[in-house]
C-alpha cells in the first residue's frame, strides 16, 4: 500500500478553490465559540441541509460535537481579518468581530454575504474531523462577492474581475513562478522579467498562459492575480504561480533565489518595483494585489491564513 504524505495531501486538497466560513455555536455556559472553515457544503434543498467539518484538534470540538444548534456565516470579500481571527486568535474572538444572535441563540457574523442558522441533524465520525450535518432553520443572504481561498491564500473575485476588465490596449499576461525558494524569470536584452505572452482574448488568459508555460517545460499552478497595470502602450497582468513538478527539461528561464532578487536587473522600472514587492511579501508570507498604472496605483492586501 502506498504511503501518503499528509502534508503533500493537504497541499493537493488546497488546490480546490473554496469560500471561507465562520462556524459558530455556544458552550454550555452560553459563551459564543467559533472557528474558520472552508470545509462547507450544501447537501439538500428538501429538507434543507448543509454540512461543515470541524477538526478534532479544535479546542472547541466537543462543543460542536454536542451542540443542538450551530450557525454558518459565509464571509464577504474584505473580511480576511475576521477569518484570521477565528483561525488563530486565542483571545475573545467575538470581541473583535461584530455579530448578532439568531432566534435559536447561535451567533452569526455581521457583514457576511450569507448566514445560516441550523439545528444539528447528525455528527458523523470522519478520521481527524467530524462531519456536522445541520438542517437549515433560517437563512439570509445579500449581493456581493464572497471571500475566496485557495492554495493557502485568500483571493478576491471582485478585484480579479476588475483586474481583467476589457481594455483597448494589447494585453500581456505573465506568471511569477516560485518553486523551492527560487523565482523563474526570462532573460531579455533589457533585463529579467517574468515569462509573458500577448493575449487577444482575456477570457482565455489563464488557459493560454498555462499552455505557453507547459510548452516551455514548466507545469504550473496559477494562483491569484498579483499585479495589474497599464503602461499607456499595453495592459499587463501578472499572476502568482507555482510549479506542480520540477521543470521537465532545461528551459530558457533563469532560476533566481528569492534573496537575490534585490540585486537583479529587471527589464522595466515597473517590473523592478513589482519584484521588489514580491521578494518582501514572500518573506512575510502575506501577498497583495496591485492595481493601477506603471507609475502609481493601489495595493490591496490579502493576508495568508495560518
Amino acid at each position: 500500500m502506498t504511503t501518503i504524505d499528509p502534508r503533500d495531501l493537504r497541499q493537493a486538497f488546497g488546490r480546490f478553490m473554496t469560500g471561507v466560513t465562520i462556524v459558530t455555536t455556544v458552550d454550555p455556559q452560553g459563551t459564543p465559540v467559533g472557528f474558520t472553515a472552508n470545509s462547507f457544503s450544501s447537501v439538500s434543498l428538501d429538507p434543507p441541509l448543509l454540512l461543515v467539518c470541524p477538526g478534532k484538534f479544535l479546542s472547541t470540538f466537543d462543543h460542536f460535537a454536542s451542540c443542538d444548534y450551530f450557525g454558518v456565516s459565509v464571509l464577504a470579500e474584505g473580511q480576511e481579518e475576521v477569518s484570521n481571527t477565528f483561525a488563530s486568535f486565542k483571545g475573545d474572538r467575538f470581541a473583535r468581530s461584530p455579530y448578532r444572535l439568531a432566534a435559536n441563540g447561535v451567533p452569526l457574523i455581521d457583514g457576511a454575504v450569507a448566514q445560516f442558522s441550523c439545528k444539528t441533524r447528525e455528527l458523523v465520525d470522519a478520521g481527524d474531523h467530524g462531519i456536522l450535518l445541520g438542517q437549515v432553520e433560517t437563512y439570509n443572504h445579500r449581493d456581493g462577492p464572497g471571500l475566496g481561498y485557495s492554495n493557502g491564500r485568500y483571493f478576491s473575485i471582485g478585484l480579479e474581475r476588475k483586474a481583467f476588465e476589457t481594455t483597448q490596449a494589447p494585453t500581456l499576461a505573465g506568471a511569477i513562478i516560485e518553486h523551492e525558494g527560487k523565482v523563474y524569470l526570462e532573460a531579455t536584452s533589457e533585463g529579467l522579467r517574468p515569462p509573458q505572452i500577448e493575449i487577444q482574448d482575456q477570457s482565455q488568459l489563464r488557459g493560454l498562459l498555462r499552455s505557453h508555460l507547459a510548452t516551455a517545460g514548466y507545469a504550473t499552478q496559477l494562483g491569484a492575480a498579483y499585479s495589474v497595470f497599464d503602461s499607456g502602450q499595453a495592459h499587463f497582468v501578472y499572476i502568482l504561480a507555482s510549479l506542480s513538478e520540477p521543470p521537465s527539461r532545461a528551459g530558457r528561464l533563469t532560476a533566481v533565489p528569492l534573496n537575490a532578487l534585490a540585486d537583479a536587473t529587471f527589464a522595466t522600472p515597473s517590473i523592478t518595483s513589482m519584484m521588489s514587492r514580491f521578494a518582501t511579501e514572500s518573506r512575510q508570507g502575506d501577498f497583495s494585489l496591485y492595481l493601477g498604472t506603471a507609475e502609481t496605483g493601489d495595493v490591496h492586501r490579502f493576508s495568508e491564513r495560518t
